[in-house]
């Protein structure tokens, strides 16, 4: 399988977007709908979509692998932003212009501070050295996952780092069925990859992971949960297909262009719910598969630990792991 593009910024819509003067489906406190119109983003056109390879668009947090101190680490999104005074600012200009083009910037003056192991996601523009903010004014980024880190712990929970593993979930290599497998995978595995965090105490958990008293939590590697039937890129059939397809039943899609470029559609983009029913990755069955002794994970804090246990077992459900912990 091609090494799939990395989510390091935010991914533009398929389509061509317009902005509503309605409170948000999908963030609180937000007076503005950002919604889809039936144009194809010329974005999506130049980069071939209709020859893209269409993945499932997960509700949790993104994550990185890469090196902090000369080892492998997993990192969490941590997007620079302006304070309230530059974020003033910036409205008022949006609101006169209709437009986030033409506003000013001093990086130095007008955001927040970040942590000093803060490092700029990948392509993010630079001016006289410093990083600049994109189109929505936030610098995107990342910082480091520690488990001194209180403000990490659902994200410390999935690794391990003196064993140098991650717990993962990702299709079954020798099943030609829906089955999943929550396994642990080396980060050098994972190097330089982007994932997605979920489970219960992300984004409200659709997918029905664990509980309080139980929490669980995975990686999934972006692009690895691929849509079998995609639709083709039209507004209409976008439509019909969440609403109607079994597969729909996903929080949205992304297009892996083949010259790197990533593309996306929400459900929020067509006015649709989400959740709306019960996600179709939460029904999915999985099988716990974790190779090492228990020695090995006996200074863990983590869920490797917690699964091993469970190892071999398979699960009518992806949510039904809960039960069994």
């Amino acid at each position: 399988m091609r090494r799939l593009g990395s989510v390091q910024q935010k991914v533009p819509c398929v389509f061509l977007t317009d902005v509503r003067e309605e409170a948000s489906r999908k963030r609180e406190r937000q007076q503005f709908q950002v919604v889809a119109t039936e144009k194809v983003n010329p974005v999506a056109l130049a980069a071939n979509v209709d020859c893209a390879l269409a993945t499932e668009k997960l509700d949790g947090t993104c994550c990185y692998v890469t090196l902090h101190h000369d080892q492998l680490h997993l990192w969490a999104r941590f997007d620079r932003k302006p304070n309230k005074q530059a974020e003033k600012r910036f409205k008022k200009h949006q609101h006169t212009h209709n437009s986030c083009k033409g506003f000013s910037w001093n990086v130095e003056e007008d955001f927040k501070s970040v942590p000093e192991a803060w490092i700029p996601a990948h392509r993010v523009k630079h001016l006289d050295g410093r990083p600049v903010p994109d189109e929505h004014g936030h610098i995107p980024g990342w910082v480091p996952v520690e488990r001194s880190n209180k403000q990490y712990c659902w994200h410390s929970s999935v690794v391990d780092y003196e064993v140098g593993e991650a717990l993962v979930l990702k299709p079954c290599c020798d099943d030609d069925d829906d089955t999943l497998e929550i396994t642990a995978v080396p980060l050098a595995d994972l190097q330089e990859q982007t994932l997605e965090l979920i489970g219960t105490n992300v984004n409200g958990n659709p997918y029905g992971l664990g509980s309080k008293q139980q929490p669980v939590h995975c990686l999934v590697p972006h692009g690895r949960l691929q849509i079998r039937n995609p639709p083709a890129v039209n507004f209409q059939q976008l439509c019909s297909w969440f609403q109607e397809s079994p597969e729909g039943r996903v929080e949205g899609i992304v297009w892996h262009c083949n010259d790197g470029t990533l593309v996306k559609i929400h459900r929020h983009h067509l006015g649709l719910r989400w959740p709306d029913g019960e996600p179709g990755l939460a029904s999915r069955p999985v099988v716990i598969r974790l190779d090492r002794t228990a020695d090995a994970y006996s200074s863990s804090q983590g869920l490797l630990a917690s699964l091993l246990p469970l190892n071999g077992r398979r699960f009518g459900r992806l949510r039904d792991v809960q039960c069994e912990l």
